[in-house]
């Protein structure tokens, strides 16, 4: 019913992964893996219900706190997840970053610590430091059955005096973890032992294979948040928007005052409301066969980097559209790697390092494209490792 394997040509759209790749790689015209959106047309009924906007001509204020956009939320995660979240609960924001950004300053004091599993989407750190707020990192292990959590350091740092917030990725970026209910309640218990809140960030939640849970069906008491966004599913980042459910009314009234008097932001993007409300309504069927071909996209990297070169042993991600590639194994390079991909193949991944010091020696491929890209990037990855290793 859906066509994921035409390619669309987004140069000249003012695209950051394709038109502005040179910012981050220094060479211009390179085919990217890098930025976290896809290379696909977005749901044909979020088109449809946009075009259907367009038409009546009028791009006023809007408002985001209003039953359809609530309850279109409140229905995805019971349709979807089997959660019963609360409507009113429900708070705008436009990204899942900014929202992040705010709780954190509400629940915590410069100089405090923020529980983060590493490697770590680049932006956590990037806003904890301009936040000034300390990064205490728990770094996931490595083993034959995935990244697994190192749980006497995970309580180490919780029970410090100085960290005050859990910040989750869920499932996780970059490693693609999704978590099980008991590592979800086996943390929940941690943070309420050691007065830890936890802000769960889940806008990779639709993109879990294996079975995906939401923090509220874990949480012990109302210290929690639960950020998302439809953006990376249904590749609608540039709409912006983004929600949370905050269950304590203080807190969410102390970020809604933040929200609409300090920041001026209570007004949405009226395109990305009404794109949440067709995606979250009427998306699922484009959603379960993007997801077909994303897992199948990873599977393919599988078989060709495993029969290229065994020692990889690459493992399917149990969510997200992001291939964490430990080349360690091989002992190449990685210098010498992104030199050889990028001048020599015209092609941009990200390396792992980006992700943190635990990330050394890996790369991140972003396989939310067709897949005649993921064979080109994969052709050149391949050649480039073998060059060096003659």
């Amino acid at each position: 019913m859906f066509d994921f394997s035409t390619p669309v040509n987004r140069y000249g759209t003012y695209c950051t992964q394709w038109d502005y790749v040179q910012d981050r790689f220094g060479e211009a015209d390179l085919l990217p893996f890098t930025i976290s959106d896809m290379d696909f047309e977005t749901a044909p009924c979020i088109q449809q219900a946009l075009q259907q906007r367009l038409t009546h001509g009028v791009l006023g204020y809007s408002r985001w706190n209003h039953n359809d956009f609530k309850l279109a939320i409140t229905g995805w995660f019971a349709k979807r997840y089997r959660a019963n979240l609360n409507p009113e609960t429900i708070v705008y924001g436009p990204s899942v970053i900014y929202i992040i950004s705010q709780l954190i300053l509400q629940w915590s004091q410069s100089g405090d610590g923020v529980l983060v599993h590493t490697p770590a989407y680049d932006a956590f750190g990037n806003m904890l430091e301009a936040n000034q707020r300390e990064l205490l990192a728990s770094p996931l292990l490595k083993t034959d059955q995935g990244y697994q959590i190192d749980w006497p350091q995970f309580e180490q740092q919780a029970a410090r005096e100085d960290c005050k917030i859990l910040l989750l990725c869920s499932p996780q970026n970059p490693t693609g973890r999704v978590w099980r209910r008991e590592e979800l309640t086996q943390m929940a218990e941690i943070c309420q032992r050691h007065s830890v809140k936890v802000i769960s960030d889940d806008i990779h939640m639709d993109m879990a294979y294996s079975s995906y849970l939401p923090w509220s069906e874990v949480a012990a008491n109302e210290d929690w948040a639960l950020v998302s966004s439809g953006s990376k599913s249904f590749n609608i980042p540039a709409l912006t928007g983004a929600y949370a459910f905050i269950p304590e009314e203080q807190s969410r009234e102390q970020y809604l005052t933040q929200l609409k008097a300090a920041h001026g932001l209570s007004s949405p993007s009226i395109l990305g409301i009404i794109a949440h409300i067709a995606a979250y309504q009427q998306g699922d069927d484009w959603l379960d066969a993007l997801k077909d071909y994303l897992q199948q996209n990873l599977l393919t990297v599988a078989e060709r980097l495993n029969s290229a070169f065994p020692a990889i042993n690459y493992q399917v991600p149990d969510g997200t559209y992001l291939a964490w590639i430990d080349l360690n194994p091989l002992n190449i390079d990685m210098d010498a790697l992104q030199h050889i991909l990028i001048h020599e193949h015209k092609v941009a991944i990200m390396r792992g390092d980006t992700y943190g010091t635990e990330g050394k020696g890996y790369i991140r491929l972003n396989v939310g494209c067709p897949r005649s890209k993921v064979d080109k990037g994969l052709d050149a990855l391949i050649a480039g490792i073998k060059q060096l290793q003659q």
